[in-house]
């Protein structure tokens, strides 16, 4: 039997009757989910939606801002709810690059790349005190799990230098896409955290034992005997999201609370795109991507059939229909598919223009200038504070920076 189909009671159960089972239960896709919102009713933001009802979810890590950019799709977020992934309020300040987020929001307009977020939840899939670091194969361990580190992941301003800069022992949290292929998280923004009184972790259940009453994500065995309330659907090959003790028992994590880990998009969408790895695989046109069930028997494959396989990195867009994506459309994405690490898109003003290193701040940060290969509708010398541009590229090899590739002037 394939995982995708140990989530069967997913597509035989509707999403209200799944909310219904699990009552007061905050459901999570490693961010705390919105209920309802659908149809311009009230969401838990309470956000009713007013003029602009929510008819998108959006799933994916901050790529650019102007205002936000997940997907590449521009969403305005200037009237957003920010919640943190336990409900709590956020400002726009705590949105950052590498992020991962889910947005509910208005109609896509396809043609411009533009939306309007209602609501916008931030939340990492790990966050615990680091076992292991190894930079030759650009890794790192954490609550028995494996981070690997790429090009285009993301470090806060505290770890200057990158991966080189974590050491053993310290308290980290990792926004990350899962891949189930190699059975690792794939970091898209580490940041360093001073204390925590909690770890959590979002995964794959399996060694489900119901009578010892623990299972397994990777390595790490959970314990919830202490867990009064327990997810309906906790089986092996359900996503979880558990917070644990900050020290283990006995060598298990014991768990002070469990909450269902899919995404959590409220009602049927008729806007829906996720972008992530495919984390259960039954065929081509039946798959999970990071925990959500897809259904693309009508869709129309960007690349071949026979690339749509665990592991695959892909962006499914179509609708939600009782949690499970209709897919329209399933294309292979590559983080760095032209090899210059054009990952990032800011869009905003130009301060602290720095002309003797070639530098200038954009939205809060560093853009090296001296290695851009396009200019669009400038050149260098017309570079000054206050100025609106475009920049898109790549970060440098310590972090800090973002090196850009193409600066193009914006009215």
């Amino acid at each position: 039997m394939s995982r995708i189909d140990s989530l069967a009671f997913f597509r035989a159960a509707s999403r209200r009757q799944i909310l219904g089972q699990l009552g007061a239960l905050t459901l999570s896709l490693g961010l705390v989910g919105c209920g309802g919102g659908g149809g311009g009713g009230a969401d838990d933001s309470g956000n009713t939606g007013g003029s602009n009802p929510v008819v998108s979810f959006t799933s994916g890590a901050i790529s650019g801002f102007g205002s936000i950019i997940v997907n590449g799709v521009r969403f305005d977020d200037s009237a957003a709810s920010i919640l943190d992934d336990k409900g709590g309020r956020l400002s726009r300040d705590d949105l950052h690059l590498g992020a991962q987020v889910e947005i509910e929001g208005g109609s896509i307009d396809r043609s411009s790349g533009r939306a309007t977020a209602l609501t916008i939840r931030v939340g990492s899939e790990l966050k615990g005190s680091v076992t292991a670091v190894n930079l030759g194969a650009q890794s790192l361990e954490l609550l028995g799990q494996t981070v690997l580190v790429t090009s285009t992941t993301v470090f806060d301003d505290s770890l200057g230098g990158g991966l080189s800069a974590i050491r053993v022992g310290q308290l980290i949290e990792v926004h990350a896409r899962y891949d189930a292929a190699q059975g690792a998280y794939v970091a898209s923004r580490i940041e360093r955290e001073d204390s925590s009184n909690e770890f959590k972790l979002r995964g794959m259940v399996s060694a489900l034992d119901s009578a010892a009453k623990t299972f397994r994500i990777g390595s790490a065995v959970i314990n919830f005997a202490a867990v009064t309330s327990v997810p309906a659907g906790l089986a092996d090959g359900a996503w979880i999201r558990v917070r644990v003790q900050p020290a283990q028992v006995d060598g298990q994590w014991v768990a002070t609370s469990l909450e269902d880990g899919r995404h959590r998009s409220g009602d049927d969408r008729s806007e829906t795109e996720v972008k992530g790895f495919i984390t259960a695989w039954t065929s081509a046109t039946q798959f999970s991507v990071d925990g959500m069930p897809v259904d693309a028997s009508g869709a129309e494959f960007k690349d071949s059939r026979s690339a749509i396989v665990l592991g695959a990195f892909v962006e499914v867009e179509g609708a939600l229909r009782d949690g499970v994506l209709i897919a329209r459309e399933v294309k292979l994405e590559d983080d760095d598919e032209d090899e210059r690490g054009e990952d990032f898109e800011l869009h905003g003003t130009i301060a602290a223009l720095d002309k003797a290193n070639r530098r200038f701040t954009l939205r809060g940060i560093t853009v090296d200038y001296s290695q851009v290969g396009e200019w669009r509708d400038l050149n260098e010398s017309n570079l000054a504070d206050g100025l609106n541009v475009e920049v898109k590229g790549g970060l440098s090899s310590d972090r800090s920076t973002l090196l850009a590739w193409r600066i193009s002037r914006e009215d």
